[in-house]
């Protein structure tokens, strides 16, 4: 039987302070994606096949640059392999930076271990290049054997090149001035209302330097005192300390039995009662066989039996204040199954019981 895991925090009337570095972003302030398309070479006999095209016509056209002309269609290597090239260029990177870059084979090829990444631009949105990538692939995965006896490990298709772009172009990142914009990572308004009063009460002033326009976005005035230095005011404000609003919500992996409860979480007076029928149908097949020289045939004879098995229904009484914690409890106690508890949890929300929110994934 599955073990039921139910990880829960409710034990708390309200959530614990959390610095607002945690809580917030500066407007302006982000990653950027970048990509970029290459081959991986010094492969052993594991890259792509001669029916990916692109692959050889790539090769072919960097032989070409160097001097050499190939037909691709002649070519028949095996030790290099076409990859699509990403990585995240980190706000106010500056040009020499070194950041990670991932490679993902889109041909045919078994495996990129120990294999090679060549110059690669990479790319943003703008068309414009930001990095280029270029090293050895750590993959952490390998493929033995040969033939119809193989043995996988992890995912042999996919590698990084630790710190194997540079940066060769600042992204376009905003520097805060005097005033701008804090983001919610959460939408929340009453998270937003009390980020602005813990704002207005640590930096007092004639007027209020912060205000919530909306339940995402809070703009900031940087204080008189902070004028001439806004990335020090940035790095006070981050930490301070601001009690986020959280919402009563369960969330249900059936997969894996698990199931996580926010705070908050009440269940309102009722009875719970909750039963198993098991039904199970067997066939066997009988084998009629007729005497040597005679004219019979050969029949098969299907058997059924059906064996029906109720178990009592098993009754639960939740008073007034009960949370998902002692529910959780009561349920273990009587040895429902993850099966029961989502159920249960389903049908409390359907009959108005459960005041929350039930995601399932």
């Amino acid at each position: 039987m599955k073990t039921l895991i139910a990880i829960l925090a409710i034990a708390t009337a309200s959530a614990e302070p959390t610095r607002l570095k945690e809580l917030v972003s500066i407007e302006g302030v982000r990653d950027n994606q970048l990509m970029g398309y290459g081959i991986v070479v010094g492969l052993n006999n594991t890259g792509d096949k001669q029916l990916t095209l692109f692959s050889y016509q790539t090769l072919a056209n960097m032989l070409k640059r160097m001097g050499i002309t190939v037909d691709p269609a002649q070519m028949q290597v095996r030790d290099m392999a076409a990859v699509m090239v990403s990585a995240t260029l980190p706000p106010f990177a500056q040009p020499g930076t070194r950041i990670d870059a991932i490679a993902s084979a889109i041909g045919d090829a078994k495996s990129l271990q120990g294999g090679v990444l060549l110059l690669t631009p990479l790319k943003a949105a703008d068309g414009q290049t930001y990095a280029a990538a270029q090293g050895p692939v750590v993959t952490g995965a390998f493929v033995a054997g040969r033939g119809g006896t193989t043995s996988t490990v992890n995912h042999p298709t996919v590698g990084r090149t630790p710190e194997g772009a540079i940066v060769e172009r600042a992204p376009p990142s905003v520097i805060p001035g005097a005033h701008f914009k804090l983001q919610l990572r959460q939408a929340d308004f009453i998270t937003a209302a009390r980020i602005a009063e813990v704002l207005n009460k640590h930096y007092p002033a004639k007027e209020p330097v912060a205000r919530a326009e909306s339940p995402a976005v809070i703009a900031v005035d940087v204080p008189l005192s902070f004028a001439s230095h806004s990335v020090e005011f940035i790095a006070d404000l981050e930490g301070l300390s601001v009690e986020p609003d959280v919402r009563a919500k369960i969330v249900i992996n059936e997969r894996t039995g698990t199931i996580v409860a926010g705070k908050d979480v009440h269940i309102a007076p009722v009875s719970i009662m909750h039963g198993a029928l098991t039904v199970e149908i067997h066939t066997r097949l009988d084998v009629s066989q007729p005497a040597p020289l005679s004219e019979g045939k050969t029949t098969v004879t299907p058997e059924v039996d059906v064996k029906v098995k109720e178990e009592k229904a098993k009754n639960i009484i939740l008073d007034k204040g009960a949370t998902i914690e002692d529910l959780v409890r009561a349920l273990q106690a009587i040895g429902s199954t993850p099966r029961d508890v989502i159920a249960i949890l389903e049908n409390l929300r359907a009959a108005g019981a459960l005041d929350a929110e039930i995601e399932v994934i």
